[in-house]
């Protein structure tokens, strides 16, 4: 009977050593398993990001490339614009010419859908005000009358393409037997190229443009 005592109590103290052991196996299953669960999460965290990045990386991409196509044209648009601040129509017809050759160089390839063929019609229209202004040099009312309508395409084109830099829309009320007319300036200071010397604070800055 003392025997028998004995082995259930080896039996018992085995069975608890087993339960014990059990538990730990467990228990580092679970560790494991959370372990792996947080390396699936992470890495899934880390794709997710790195789509992410990459997609704002090709907006960026796209808008950047968009934005470069239209700084040669708005070089020459603004030496234009300046040329008839300061009344001068021979350099006027040479920055018209410039514009001119800036715009047939334009390149929409990275613009798609409809927006493509509003610029293909922008560029074709802007580039007839720009030869007008070209041509006409000793004409300082015919090229005025030619780039208050090339402003609204330069300004049409800046709204698909972006600009690189900050662009004032300024208005001027009195151009045009008091119908307006406006530009676009790289400076908040008005200078008037509908009237230069004549009227040259005329106008006031309905937006900014970045």
């Amino acid at each position: 009977m003392k025997k028998f005592k004995i082995a259930m109590g080896m039996v018992a103290i085995a069975l608890t050593l087993l339960t014990v052991m059990s538990c730990k196996d467990t228990k580092k299953s679970d560790e494991h398993m959370e372990m792996d669960q947080n390396e699936m999460n992470h890495d899934g965290d880390e794709n997710m990001d790195m789509d992410q990045n990459g997609m704002q990386n090709d907006e960026m991409m796209n808008r950047d490339q968009k934005t470069s196509k239209a700084t040669a044209v708005l070089n020459s648009y603004l030496e234009l614009k300046n040329a008839l601040v300061a009344d001068n129509t021979e350099v006027a017809a040479t920055a018209g010419k410039t514009l001119l050759a800036d715009l047939a160089k334009f390149d929409q390839s990275s613009i798609a859908g409809a927006q493509k063929q509003e610029v293909i019609d922008i560029i074709e229209d802007a580039r007839e005000h720009a030869e007008h202004i070209s041509e006409n040099s000793g004409k300082l009312d015919h090229q005025r009358e030619h780039f208050e309508l090339l402003s609204n395409d330069v300004k049409d084109l800046i709204a698909i393409t972006g600009t690189d830099r900050v662009l004032y829309k300024t208005f001027c009320p009195m151009y045009n037997e008091g119908k307006g007319g406006i530009w676009l300036s790289e400076t908040k200071e008005i200078k008037n190229p509908y009237f230069g010397s004549k009227m040259m604070k005329c106008g006031e800055i309905q937006e900014e443009i970045k």
